[in-house]
Order: structure tokens, then sequence, then C-alpha cells
């Protein structure tokens, strides 16, 4: 059944909100929340509210460019990790090092680090060091006498 249908039925009072919010697997809250904002705004306002806002976290244009043109124009000779300290301490520009990592290896500046494909045969119980891959021996115990 569909989103769409549950919400139909509830609506047209078939079934109870809570059973559609069993059905379609969201708590008795969430279903609330959902019925108030399709008596508001019907089937849109279920839609994601978030779509067309940019990301509070976004890096501003400005930033970026300046970023990639102080790599490219002086510290092209900078491996990654010392282009982020001197980002950081030089010029006073806070960003995570994956971040800047991702930018120069997105504009191409860097190279992406190679990826290896191993081909180890796969792992056995022996190879792991299980214990049940290990044959128990079993010593002969004689009552009273002494190991040497």
């Amino acid at each position: 059944m569909k989103l769409q249908d549950v919400l139909l039925k509830a609506m047209a009072k078939k079934i109870s909100w809570a059973d559609a919010a069993e059905i379609i697997g969201v708590s008795g809250r969430t279903m609330r929340r959902w019925r108030e904002r399709m008596e508001e705004g019907g089937y849109s306002g279920l839609a994601d509210r978030r779509k067309g806002q940019p990301s509070a976290r976004r890096v501003p244009l400005q930033t970026v460019e300046q970023v990639l043109a102080l790599y490219q124009e002086t510290y092209y000779d900078l491996n990654i990790r010392h282009f982020h300290e001197k980002l950081r301490d030089q010029h006073a520009i806070e960003l995570s090092y994956t971040w800047v990592q991702r930018a120069l290896q997105g504009a191409g500046l860097v190279a992406r680090k190679e990826t290896r494909e191993t081909s180890a045969p796969p792992r056995t119980a022996a190879a792991s060091g299980h214990a049940a891959a290990h044959r128990w021996e079993q010593t002969p115990l004689v009552w009273g006498s002494t190991l040497a």
C-alpha cells in the first residue's frame, strides 16, 4: 500500500490515524504532525520543507575561490596537510582538512590517491587464529604420576 493510500484512508476515517502510523512505520507523534501539515497545505504540506534552501554549513563561493587561488598561485608545492595548516595559521581560513582535500581533488589540482585492489584469498578459521581451527590433542593423565 502506498503512503498516499494510507493517508487517504485515514482522512476518510476508514482506518484510525494510529493504525495508519503503524502501517507506515512512524510514531504516533510523527503521524499527528503529518496530519496537521496535510490539513494546512494538502499533500504539498508533506513535502520536505528544506528543499531549495542552501545548507547552513555551506562554504561561501568567495572562500572557495580564494582557497583554490592560494593553492594554484602560492602554495602549489605543498602537500594538502601543509596547505591546510597555512590556510589556518596565515590566512585565518578555518575549514576542515577533508573539505580542503576534496576541493583540491575536485578541482583537479591534487591527484586522488589510487585505491588498491587486493587479491587476498578468503580467510579461513585456521588463518584467523580461531580456536576451532586448532586440533586439540588430549594427553593421557595418569593419576599420581608427575610430568617431567
